[in-house]
């Protein structure tokens, strides 16, 4: 049996999959309409179908998520902890069978696969630590034998919508947190990569059941976007966390926002990293290849543009050019491969509409530009000579497309790193000090990430992640981003035996 096969037996996949669950061993029984079929973009071949869920399917999960908040709020959340404590355990003992999975349904390769899958364990260890951490604060009170306090409670169920090109740990970062919260979490992938979602509800349906919990993680896959907004409508779910694309973002901002509930959105980026006269060109090289060659560029923090100092671009471009001619392209689950395939026929076209956008405009390919003939979606990884100002550089292209361009000044390459829509990630190489707190002041970078001498990829999960700007302004995994799956409660507590009221007021007799 090869490895491909036997992870997926062991994740429990089959040829035909249901797309939604709750626990408890209840699955859909869906199995009309379409089949959703898994495409392996190395080959162009189906791995395995998922039948997607019905508007009655969602109507129950919802249901029985709202049922399992209520019991799941009142356990202690050091508790909730233990619960994702051992979906933690039982991703260790998956870890290699998830990679391939990973790499196998969106073509990474398999050390980034199996990256993902840690990143999932880091942020269970990191939200089983959180749940004992869920501090309030106590204020002073301007009234006499007063004491004012705030707190925060469980906020309630919550969705989460994830992309393809992260098809596990993105839920990570949203529901281990929501979990520990006091959340229970409805997970919509993207039906791009559905068997990654299936392997995961499989395994935390086990612990639940263990732990003798259901509607603690749902699982939801559906391909039609009228079940989509109305997951996004439903008041029943106090917060929609969606990671995708600007316009379907504004989209689902505006349809939360209707019905005033929250949003944390994770959007697209567009991040340069700087290289000035004084960098180390044997870091920035590194940096610059993983950050726009890792994922085959379809990262949110891939680097796509690069900005360096006039009197370092020969030396950085050269180098650069050199590297990836030995880039090696093909099946991310061979050992020597370093860039898989993108994810299908869509993002093919539009990795040639934007090298036929480049030329147009005088756009100098330096390496790269091609489509490969072969079975899967690959592309060559490219380097373009171009202009910051031109439209196509101001998107965010998902594909391995570089564009390069010089600067005189500092001032001159924040300004040109600044001066796109978005602000996700961001990063510099120098050993010049005054340089890089320049970059890291309010006067620098606009990003949600800046980074001084390493890439714009790789963010860790202590942090909070997420940027600015069409960049969304969500925040998700660590530092204090739990406080966005609770509710904060301001409290006043009267222990004295006088009634005064705020502000000195006198009121009556």
């Amino acid at each position: 049996m090869s490895i491909t096969h036997t992870a997926l037996r062991d994740l429990g996949i089959q040829a035909v999959n249901s797309g939604g669950s709750t626990g408890t061993g209840w699955w859909s029984g869906r199995n009309d309409g379409s089949l959703l079929p898994s495409i392996n973009p190395s080959t162009g071949e189906q791995i395995a179908g998922v039948y997607p869920c019905s508007s009655d399917d969602y109507q129950r999960i919802v249901k029985e998520s709202v049922e399992a908040f209520r019991t799941w709020r009142m356990v202690p959340a050091p508790k909730r902890g233990e619960m994702v404590r051992l979906i933690g355990q039982a991703l260790r003992e998956k870890k290699d069978q998830l990679g391939t999975l990973v790499s196998l349904e969106v073509g990474k390769i398999k050390a980034e696969g199996d990256g993902e899958v840690q990143e999932m364990i880091d942020m269970a260890d990191f939200a089983v630590g959180q749940s004992r951490m869920l501090y309030g604060v106590t204020m002073q009170s301007e009234r006499p034998a007063h004491r004012m306090s705030e707190q925060w409670h469980p906020l309630g169920p919550v969705g989460i919508i994830t992309a393809f090109n992260f098809p596990v740990a993105v839920w990570a970062w949203n529901a281990f947190v929501a979990a520990i919260a006091g959340d229970t979490v409805i997970w919509k992938p993207s039906p791009k990569a559905p068997l990654c979602a299936v392997a995961v509800q499989q395994i935390c349906n086990r612990v639940m059941q263990q732990q003798g919990y259901s509607g603690i993680f749902s699982l939801c896959i559906a391909d039609q976007p009228a079940l989509a907004e109305q997951m996004v409508q439903d008041e029943r779910l106090p917060l929609i966390s969606f990671t995708g694309s600007v316009p379907v973002g504004r989209r689902v901002a505006a349809l939360v926002g209707q019905r005033l509930g929250r949003t944390l959105l994770e959007l697209s980026g567009n991040n340069a990293v700087i290289v000035d006269e004084t960098a180390d060109i044997n870091m920035a090289v590194r940096a610059t290849l993983f950050g726009a060659v890792g994922t085959a560029g379809q990262r949110c923090t891939t680097t796509r543009r690069l900005i360096v100092h006039e009197s370092r671009y020969e030396e950085l471009v050269g180098r650069l050019v050199k590297a990836y001619a030995q880039v090696q392209i093909g099946n991310p689950l061979e050992k020597d491969v370093l860039m898989g395939p993108l994810i299908d026929h869509v993002a093919v076209e539009g990795y040639r509409a934007a090298l036929d956008e480049i030329k147009k405009e005088g756009g100098e390919i330096l390496c790269g530009g091609h489509v490969l003939n072969r079975h899967g979606y690959f592309v060559e990884p490219t380097i373009v000579r171009a202009q910051n100002q031109w439209p196509i550089v101001q998107r965010e292209t998902f594909a391995p497309i570089l564009y390069v361009m010089t600067f005189h000044t500092i001032d001159e390459a924040i300004q040109m790193q600044n001066d796109v829509p978005q602000g996700l990630s961001s990063a510099m190489f120098s050993n010049d000090v005054r340089h890089g707190e320049r970059f890291l002041s309010v006067a620098g970078s606009d990003c949600g990430i800046a980074n001084i001498n390493i890439g714009t990829s790789g963010a860790e999960i202590g942090g909070a992640f997420g940027g600015e700007k069409d960049t969304g302004g969500g925040r998700e995994a660590g530092s204090d981003s739990w406080k966005a799956y609770m509710r904060r409660q301001t409290n006043t507590v009267n222990w004295g035996t006088e009634l005064p009221l705020a502000q000195g007021i006198k009121f009556g007799s």
